[in-house]
């Protein structure tokens, strides 16, 4: 999952983006209602963690536009105002969960977790493909039900692979999806990260490599090997 935050307190941005990553989520920032709009414009996201009060185009505004976007990102209003005028003014312009500070981490998680689930984001509950299940909100992953242990990164990169459905993702999505714009489209982590996902998963490899376009995971089965 990837999460475009839209928060002008950076001490709380940043304490957010920290939180998330913890729990597998990959998080960008945006300062102020202009810089939204431009990340918005170049990258994927999930949902969209929108502070109402913003210098620049607010979040009502930003809400809208999000709204009219084909397949956009769900959005997760978050101020200060707990008024219910305020809440229905935030729904209004196209917000789909509201949560009023000081709030939890662990809420917040939930809820993005929750907004990920639906089917209008176009992810499963839960992803199965051949032998391999993931469930996001659990952060489970089994393989021929034995259960795998994966680092938040390797769950990450799986949860996008299998979302594919066999289908060959390129390491440049990957970095997109599973990484933040802070990462180095030159790195080799995307490497590594498949090499010990291949490692954590087990033989036989579930995780193909395709020449010069990317990855894929395939219906293998243990069965089968």
């Amino acid at each position: 999952m990837r999460v475009l935050i839209v928060e002008d307190e950076l001490y709380l941005a940043e304490a957010i983006r920290d939180g998330l990553r913890l729990e597998a989520i990959a998080a960008d920032l945006a300062g102020d209602g202009d810089t939204a709009f431009e990340l918005l414009a170049v990258n994927p996201y999930d949902v969209v963690v929108l502070d109402r009060d913003i210098p620049g185009p607010n979040g009502d505004e930003i809400a809208r536009h999000v709204a009219t976007l084909p397949a956009g990102p769900r959005v997760l209003m978050l101020t200060a105002a707990d008024r219910l005028d305020d809440k229905a003014a935030g729904f209004e312009s196209g917000a789909d969960d509201y949560l009023t500070k000081p709030f939890a981490l662990r809420e917040l998680v939930l809820r993005l977790r929750a907004l990920g689930r639906r089917p209008a984001a176009g992810t499963p509950p839960v992803v199965e493909f051949g032998a391999l299940r993931l469930d996001p909100f659990r952060r489970e992953v089994y393989r021929d039900g034995r259960y795998v242990s994966l680092t938040r990164k390797q769950f990450a990169v799986l949860e996008v692979l299998l979302t594919a459905q066999g289908g060959v993702v390129s390491a440049e999505d990957l970095l997109e999806r599973a990484w933040d714009e802070n990462a180095d489209p030159f790195t080799n982590a995307v490497r590594i990260t498949i090499s010990t996902l291949r490692k954590r998963l087990g033989e036989p490899w579930v995780i193909e490599t395709v020449p010069g376009v990317g990855y894929r995971v395939s219906e293998v089965t243990d069965a089968a090997g």
